[in-house]
Protein backbone atom coordinates (compact mmCIF):
# COMPACT_ATOMS: atom_id res chain seq x y z
CA UNK A 1 0.00 0.00 0.00
CA UNK A 2 1.36 3.39 -0.89
CA UNK A 3 0.65 6.23 1.49
CA UNK A 4 -2.82 7.71 1.05
CA UNK A 5 -4.10 4.78 -1.04
CA UNK A 6 -7.33 3.24 0.24
CA UNK A 7 -7.10 -0.33 1.46
CA UNK A 8 -9.78 -2.90 2.24
CA UNK A 9 -9.07 -4.10 5.80
CA UNK A 10 -11.03 -6.94 7.37
CA UNK A 11 -11.12 -6.93 11.17
CA UNK A 12 -12.20 -10.20 12.79
CA UNK A 13 -12.76 -9.37 16.44
CA UNK A 14 -15.54 -10.59 18.73
CA UNK A 15 -15.10 -7.81 21.30
CA UNK A 16 -17.12 -4.89 19.88
CA UNK A 17 -15.20 -2.38 22.01
CA UNK A 18 -11.87 -3.62 20.68
CA UNK A 19 -13.21 -3.56 17.12
CA UNK A 20 -14.27 0.10 17.49
CA UNK A 21 -10.94 0.98 19.05
CA UNK A 22 -9.06 -0.73 16.22
CA UNK A 23 -11.04 1.14 13.57
CA UNK A 24 -10.76 4.49 15.38
CA UNK A 25 -6.98 4.22 15.77
CA UNK A 26 -6.42 3.03 12.21
CA UNK A 27 -8.36 6.09 10.99
CA UNK A 28 -6.27 8.34 13.27
CA UNK A 29 -3.18 6.88 11.57
CA UNK A 30 -4.58 8.09 8.20
CA UNK A 31 -5.66 4.68 6.93
CA UNK A 32 -8.26 5.29 4.26
CA UNK A 33 -10.52 2.82 2.57
CA UNK A 34 -12.98 0.27 3.79
CA UNK A 35 -12.67 -1.33 7.22
CA UNK A 36 -15.10 -4.22 7.54
CA UNK A 37 -15.67 -5.82 10.94
CA UNK A 38 -16.91 -9.32 11.66
CA UNK A 39 -17.49 -10.68 15.15
CA UNK A 40 -17.20 -14.39 14.32
CA UNK A 41 -15.02 -16.55 12.11
CA UNK A 42 -17.87 -18.02 10.05
CA UNK A 43 -19.10 -14.61 8.83
CA UNK A 44 -15.52 -13.56 8.08
CA UNK A 45 -14.88 -16.80 6.19
CA UNK A 46 -18.04 -16.33 4.13
CA UNK A 47 -16.89 -12.80 3.25
CA UNK A 48 -13.32 -13.77 2.39
CA UNK A 49 -14.29 -16.74 0.27
CA UNK A 50 -17.12 -14.83 -1.44
CA UNK A 51 -19.83 -17.19 -0.22
CA UNK A 52 -21.79 -14.16 0.93
CA UNK A 53 -23.28 -11.80 -1.62
CA UNK A 54 -23.83 -8.08 -1.26
CA UNK A 55 -26.46 -6.83 -3.63
CA UNK A 56 -25.68 -7.89 -7.17
CA UNK A 57 -21.86 -7.96 -6.82
CA UNK A 58 -19.45 -10.35 -5.21
CA UNK A 59 -17.44 -8.95 -2.34
CA UNK A 60 -13.75 -8.18 -3.01
CA UNK A 61 -10.93 -9.93 -1.20
CA UNK A 62 -9.47 -7.90 1.65
CA UNK A 63 -6.02 -6.35 1.26
CA UNK A 64 -5.29 -7.24 4.88
CA UNK A 65 -6.91 -9.29 7.65
CA UNK A 66 -6.56 -8.33 11.33
CA UNK A 67 -7.49 -11.53 13.14
CA UNK A 68 -8.24 -12.30 16.77
CA UNK A 69 -7.75 -15.97 17.66
CA UNK A 70 -10.56 -16.49 20.17
CA UNK A 71 -13.63 -15.77 18.10
CA UNK A 72 -16.92 -17.69 17.97
CA UNK A 73 -18.14 -20.33 15.51
CA UNK A 74 -14.91 -20.71 13.51
CA UNK A 75 -11.88 -19.84 15.66
CA UNK A 76 -9.02 -17.70 14.42
CA UNK A 77 -6.64 -20.64 14.02
CA UNK A 78 -9.00 -22.45 11.64
CA UNK A 79 -9.71 -19.27 9.68
CA UNK A 80 -5.99 -18.49 9.40
CA UNK A 81 -5.27 -22.04 8.25
CA UNK A 82 -7.98 -21.88 5.59
CA UNK A 83 -6.91 -18.46 4.30
CA UNK A 84 -3.32 -19.61 3.92
CA UNK A 85 -4.17 -23.01 2.40
CA UNK A 86 -6.45 -21.81 -0.41
CA UNK A 87 -4.72 -20.76 -3.64
CA UNK A 88 -6.92 -17.69 -4.18
CA UNK A 89 -6.38 -16.30 -0.66
CA UNK A 90 -2.97 -17.46 0.53
CA UNK A 91 -1.31 -14.18 -0.47
CA UNK A 92 -3.63 -12.06 1.67
CA UNK A 93 -1.56 -10.71 4.59
CA UNK A 94 -2.92 -11.82 7.96
CA UNK A 95 -1.96 -9.99 11.14
CA UNK A 96 -2.91 -11.91 14.27
CA UNK A 97 -4.02 -9.37 16.86
CA UNK A 98 -4.79 -11.18 20.10
CA UNK A 99 -4.40 -11.08 23.86
CA UNK A 100 -2.45 -14.37 23.79
CA UNK A 101 1.18 -14.00 24.81
CA UNK A 102 2.40 -17.58 24.67
CA UNK A 103 5.43 -18.61 22.63
CA UNK A 104 3.82 -21.94 21.63
CA UNK A 105 0.75 -20.14 20.24
CA UNK A 106 2.88 -17.49 18.51
CA UNK A 107 4.90 -20.24 16.78
CA UNK A 108 1.70 -22.10 15.88
CA UNK A 109 0.31 -19.00 14.13
CA UNK A 110 3.51 -18.43 12.16
CA UNK A 111 3.54 -22.11 11.12
CA UNK A 112 -0.06 -21.65 9.91
CA UNK A 113 1.10 -18.71 7.81
CA UNK A 114 0.37 -15.50 9.69
CA UNK A 115 2.45 -12.59 8.48
CA UNK A 116 2.67 -10.76 11.80
CA UNK A 117 1.67 -11.58 15.39
CA UNK A 118 0.78 -8.73 17.75
CA UNK A 119 -0.17 -9.23 21.38
CA UNK A 120 -2.83 -6.72 22.46
CA UNK A 121 -1.80 -4.67 25.46
CA UNK A 122 -4.33 -5.09 28.27
CA UNK A 123 -4.69 -1.40 29.12
CA UNK A 124 -6.66 1.08 26.99
CA UNK A 125 -3.76 3.48 26.38
CA UNK A 126 -1.37 0.69 25.42
CA UNK A 127 -3.93 -0.91 23.11
CA UNK A 128 -4.68 2.42 21.41
CA UNK A 129 -0.96 3.11 21.01
CA UNK A 130 -0.29 -0.34 19.52
CA UNK A 131 -3.06 0.05 16.95
CA UNK A 132 -1.85 3.54 16.10
CA UNK A 133 1.64 2.16 15.46
CA UNK A 134 0.16 -0.63 13.34
CA UNK A 135 -1.70 2.03 11.33
CA UNK A 136 1.52 3.96 10.78
CA UNK A 137 3.24 0.75 9.72
CA UNK A 138 0.47 0.14 7.18
CA UNK A 139 1.08 3.55 5.60
CA UNK A 140 4.60 2.51 4.54
CA UNK A 141 4.15 -1.12 3.45
CA UNK A 142 2.93 -2.35 0.11
CA UNK A 143 -0.13 -4.59 0.21
CA UNK A 144 -1.57 -6.61 -2.67
CA UNK A 145 -4.22 -5.05 -4.89
CA UNK A 146 -7.01 -7.61 -5.42
CA UNK A 147 -9.23 -5.64 -7.81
Amino acid sequence: MRKQEPVNILVVEDDKGHAKLIEKNLRRASISGEITVFHDGKAASDYIFCQAERGDRRVPSPSLVLLDLHIPIVDGYRLLERIKSEEETKSIPVVVLTSIDDEVEVNRCYRLGCNLFITKPVDYAGFSDAIGKLGLFLTVVTLPDWE
